[in-house]
């Protein structure tokens, strides 16, 4: 008899295994396709351009297309609707009416299909854009190309490649991948995805199973055929920049490749340094920089360490300073808390063994070595203080301070440098191009996720996943596996943000004009509004000269600066986007309230002036190149613009090159996690409680508003002294 309930019972779990991996084929799915783009043009927008013009645009755009915005649209974890490259077009051209924007998909998860239905969609939305030579919108076709490495000296991180053109024999067969086998979707295993599937909205789940599916089976492309021979049906591969460069250049097509998410500590090693790229840096592709997006600001360069590395191999924790505490230090003092005697020899050995283990390894790792820490147990930790929207654990050797005043010397001559413009995107994963152009809805205009932030997908499938019991000894890291690491919680709802936009000055508003302007690295970028911004070298030897220009001078150098703040919005939409897309589509799309603007524009405050003096030798100190804040213009407090001159009188003395830009600053508003942290303080200022925006502190109707400075960062102006 027990031997018949134990034959049952395998029989049973092998029909129940067969059952979830038939459902995890997704055989019921219903794949992914773009409906139809709403027939366009918008029918209001600037019209005429004889004089330069600004446009606004988003060149960093996510659909479902990419398997973390489908994984994270589950109704699991954020219940986001789907969002397809239609979606994207219908929301850029009637929510956030934007001049441009691009569709930016991870190269890793794209299929044949998906890139297709991406292909398809942008020129649909270009035909639905009017007269070329003045559109109300131009979409153009790209891809991201996210490389990731546990070392830091084989990091490249995440780049964005944009197109000129998307017409018929002009684009790509295929995008290019980073690696040739996408770990993420290995990680979810046909039966997983049948346990999913077990679910009340079972066709959600069989469409995201079907999608994985479609990704593991692409195989990776031949390495001895040339790209354009190569099969549509597999996945093109280039591991360094080096030769992404070299495969986009074998293709022949006008491309940009933006670096972003570079301070962002999700996707980035503790350790990263751009240094360890700067050899492989391209300046015909590579002329941009996403210094701010929804994922944070990724602007200053903080001189701080994240850990010390030791003589024999191993890390040790620094101190902490006034701008970071470490939160390998954090761990100690934790472990000190549960110490029955605080001040005793034992208890600081094991204060010190947990700044060991946390130092050991990755900052979002280091939670696990104190069990049951909470996220306000670890309070301000890893991340950048008294700063403006900062990145999740803040990368300081990625930002784009750090990287324009590097140089390269390993090859003769001139040393390499990167002399990036700068602009911001969003990097939402939600198909929501511009979606800053209102503080709103934070669960459906962020990344954030409304259903186990504090322990991702995972602290929501697994029971108990978290926090755990608290014990008095710190845990080994490494020992607790990948899983467990990641379902500890943490802060990161509480570093999401609506993202922001980068604006061209262009000639015209139609695409080689755009194009021309961003090439020219006359750009900026803003974090949401559209704030307006001139920034001119007066003195060239050619005579004015815009951001983004490169000048050979030695002349001490005169500037000018003039900005002028965003409209200020009116509730809901315009007529034309109600009469575009019908009251359902506006309350589903745009959720009510797209850009309106009304006639009166918000005050720029002030205006920061940068000045950073590139490294002239090798091991030169970083630090003391970087004057943030080198020069501080306060606006006329009546006034809505501010217009300015000012001149660098060291510059001919100093007889090095020297690089300039500027920040305008606008009146503070309430903005989605415009206050990270959302402290209580003590009568003596201490904060005493953090209220994070995440799970019961903050509930998917809450939108974490707190004071901030919105803001435009301009291009520099590079002088060589010659």
């Amino acid at each position: 008899m027990v031997k018949k309930v134990f034959l049952y019972g395998c029989l049973l779990v092998v029909l129940a295994a067969a059952g979830l991996w038939l459902l995890g084929l997704g055989l019921w799915a219903e794949p992914w396709k773009s409906a139809e783009v709403v027939s366009g043009p918008r029918v209001e927008h600037a019209a005429a351009h004889s004089s330069p013009s600004i446009l606004f645009g988003d060149l960093h755009v996510h659909t479902s297309f990419s398997l973390d915005a489908a994984l994270f649209g589950l109704p699991l974890v954020t219940d986001s609707d789907i969002a397809l490259p239609s979606d994207a077009c219908d929301f850029a051209r009637y929510c956030s009416a934007l001049d441009f924007w691009s569709i930016n998909d991870h190269a890793e998860s794209m299929t044949p299909r998906g890139w297709q239905d991406s292909v398809q969609a942008i020129r649909d939305c270009n035909a639905q854009s009017g007269d070329p030579a003045n559109p109300d919108l131009v979409s153009l076709l790209g891809w991201e190309w996210s490389h990731t490495s546990t070392e830091a000296a084989t990091h490249y991180g995440h780049k964005n490649v944009i197109f000129r053109e998307w017409e018929q024999g002009r684009t790509p067969l295929r995008p290019i991948s980073s690696a040739r086998d996408f770990i993420l979707a290995r990680m979810m295993p046909a039966p997983l995805r049948g346990y999913l599937s077990i679910h009340p909205e079972f066709q959600r789940y069989q469409d995201f199973a079907h999608f994985v599916r479609e990704i593991v089976s692409v195989p990776a492309c031949p390495e001895d055929i040339p790209g354009a021979e190569l099969p549509t049906d597999c996945r093109e591969v280039a591991e360094t920049p080096e030769l992404l460069y070299r495969k986009l250049e074998e293709l022949g097509y006008d491309s940009l490749v933006i670096p972003h998410g570079l301070a962002w500590g999700r996707t980035n090693p503790r350790d990263a340094d751009f240094s360890n790229q700067l050899a492989q840096h391209n300046p015909k592709y590579q002329r941009l920089i996403e210094t701010y997006s929804g994922h944070g600001n990724s602007e200053l360069f903080a001189d701080f360490e994240r850990r010390i590395t030791n003589g024999d191999g191993g890390y040790s924790c620094p101190a902490p300073g006034k701008d970071f505490i470490p939160c390998c230090h954090r761990a100690g003092e934790l472990i000190r808390e549960r110490c029955e005697e605080p001040d005793s020899v034992a208890c600081e050995q094991r204060v010190e063994t947990a700044r060991s283990y946390a130092a050991e390894v990755l900052d979002d790792r280091s939670r696990a070595v104190v069990s049951g820490a909470t996220p306000e147990d670890w309070g301000n930790c890893g991340q950048l203080l008294n700063s403006f929207l900062p990145a999740w654990y803040y990368i300081p050797r990625q930002s784009t301070q750090y990287n324009l005043a590097l140089g390269d010397f390993s090859a003769t001559g001139s040393p390499l440098r990167a002399r990036f413009g700068i602009m911001a995107a969003s990097d939402g994963h939600k198909g929501r191009p511009g979606s800053g152009y209102k503080e709103f809805d934070r669960i459906y205009m962020t990344d954030t996720k409304d259903v186990g932030e504090s322990g991702g997908l995972l602290g929501a499938l697994v029971p108990g996943g978290g926090a755990g019991e608290r014990g008095p000894d710190p845990v080994k890291a490494t020992e607790q596996g990948f899983l467990g690491t990641l379902i500890q919680p943490d802060r990161i709802g509480s570093f999401y943000y609506t993202g922001g936009l980068t604006a061209v000055h262009a000639q015209g508003r139609d695409r080689d004009s755009l194009w021309r302007g961003m090439v020219n690295k006359q750009v900026y970028g803003t974090s949401g509004e559209r704030i307006l911004l001139w920034f001119d070298l007066l003195n060239s030897p050619e005579g004015i000269a815009p951001m983004g220009s490169e000048v050979r001078q030695v002349e001490n150098p005169r500037f000018r600066v003039r900005a002028l703040g965003a409209f200020k919005q009116q509730p809901g939409c315009p007529d034309y986007s109600r009469q575009a897309l019908g009251e359902q589509r506006v309350a589903d799309l745009c959720r009510g309230e797209c850009y309106h603007p009304g006639d009166e524009r918000k005050a720029i405050t002030r205006i920061e002036v940068v000045r950073i003096r590139p490294q002239r030798s090798p091991g030169e100190p970083v630090v003391d190149l970087i004057e943030d804040n080198w020069r501080v213009f306060d606006c006329p407090a009546a006034g809505q613009g501010c217009e300015f001159e000012f001149e660098d009188a060291e510059f001919s003395r100093a007889g090095r090159e020297t690089l300039y830009y500027v920040r305008a600053i606008q009146e503070p508003q309430p903005t989605i996690n415009g206050d990270n942290f959302r402290c209580e303080y003590s009568a003596a200022g201490e904060c005493v409680k953090f209220n994070f925006c995440i799970d019961e502190q903050a509930p998917p109707g809450e939108d974490c508003l707190g004071p901030a400075e919105p803001r435009a960062w301009s291009s520099p102006i590079f002088l060589d002294f010659q």
